[in-house]
């Protein structure tokens, strides 16, 4: 019986992941002075057992000041390689291409995390040990009303960041990942680069469109000489900033024709968080509302694609990938709902008796002596927990 589009094999350069799903970077804010540790562990290694063809690691920090909170994952420094080789080997281990999504946040650094505010450090986390520090970015424009203005970044520090982001990267290799994705995304550092409400530069690094994208297109040539060459390269990408005057789908498919010309593999498709939180922006939401900006990318800068946002329904995806819309399909805060969504996609995508056979070993054998007294009661196979 044919596999299902969604659960086909997919190839990139010297890796090839057994299905189409991708578990997005989600930022646990849970490391100690940039350090993974054993949520990091569980919160990924869950994925991998449930199913997945690629799990990909949160934004990982190149510099201290490239951090969101002071709960980001980092790889400034070789003392975090260690526990991410722990993390990338099981993922690995358990069946699923380790990756990893390298960032700066830019402007959006010095952030309390999430449960205590999500806004910019403030005496309250001084308390509890959280101080605040500089932030930077390409122009000294504040995120919003009310926040610090970030310090602009000079030619000389640039030169010395996109030494950071080799470095990192080099780190990355040595941690065991198999593909490696740049963050261009949500209004962090890259991002504010490429869009022209964040970047008002004179230098050579801004002005038109092609300015604006210089300095992301230096990281990812520098990223690309220092990941190896059999491993694939993505960049994530606001493909439109949803907010007047900033990036439009033109400039994205402008971006990604550059991109694939440095190196870069394939595109992650998200939109907006130039201002605000990650994803927000003025664009309407439903589920697959980001499906057709990689429909667009892909199609007109012939380059493989990932899609991304509010992606649910195992049949949802299947049409993403059976369609052309994508190569990859994204699932993030849904795989947090359901760690197995991969396994339960293809119990409702396919008609085969045996159904616990891709299921990790130690779980099937227990399920599939389950499943005869299930038919008893349910006919022939549970639904779906979303359909």
């Amino acid at each position: 019986m044919p596999q299902p589009p969604l659960f086909r094999p997919f190839s990139l350069r010297g890796i090839t992941a057994k299905n189409r799903i991708l578990i997005s970077p989600m930022c646990q804010y849970s490391a100690v002075d940039g350090v993974a540790n054993d949520w990091h562990l569980v919160h990924l290694g869950k994925f991998a057992q449930g199913g997945a063809g690629i799990v990909m690691m949160e934004a990982t920090a190149v510099t201290a000041q490239g951090r969101i909170t002071h709960g980001d994952v980092g790889l400034w420094d070789d003392a975090q390689i260690k526990p991410l080789q722990r993390i990338a080997a099981f993922i690995r281990d358990n069946g699923a291409v380790p990756a990893i999504q390298l960032a700066h946040a830019g402007r959006k650094g010095s952030m309390q995390r999430p449960w205590f505010g999500n806004a910019a450090l403030d005496e309250s986390d001084r308390a509890r040990g959280d101080m605040p520090w500089t932030i930077v970015a390409p122009s000294p424009i504040p995120m919003d009303e009310g926040w610090l203005a970030p310090q602009e970044l000079t030619e000389d520090e640039l030169d010395e960041l996109c030494e950071q982001w080799r470095l990192a990267t080099l780190r990355a290799a040595d941690a065991g990942f198999e593909m490696l994705e740049v963050h261009c995304a949500h209004g962090y550092l890259l991002h504010a680069f490429l869009s022209p409400l964040t970047n008002k530069r004179s230098d050579s690094y801004g002005g038109d469109r092609a300015g604006r994208m210089r300095y992301p297109l230096r990281i990812i040539e520098t990223v690309r000489a220092a990941w190896p060459e059999s491993l694939p390269l993505a960049v994530r990408i606001s493909s439109v900033d949803g907010v007047a005057g900033g990036i439009e789908l033109a400039d994205s498919v402008a971006f990604a024709q550059q991109a694939k010309l440095c190196g870069v593999d394939i595109i992650d498709c998200s939109s907006g968080g130039l201002v605000g939180s990650a994803t927000a922006a003025r664009i309407p939401r439903g589920y697959g509302f980001q499906v057709p900006f990689a429909a667009s990318i892909r199609s007109e800068a012939e380059i493989p694609t990932i899609a991304v946002g509010l992606i649910l329904h195992p049949d949802q995806a299947e049409s993403i990938v059976e369609q052309g819309q994508a190569d990859l399909v994204a699932i993030g805060r849904e795989a947090l709902f359901d760690p197995n969504w991969p396994l339960h996609a293809q119990l409702e995508l396919t008609e085969d008796d045996e159904v616990f056979a891709d299921w990790p070993k130690q779980y099937g054998w227990w399920l599939e002596r389950r499943e005869p007294g299930l038919r008893k009661l349910d006919g022939p196979r549970l639904p779906f927990r979303r359909s």
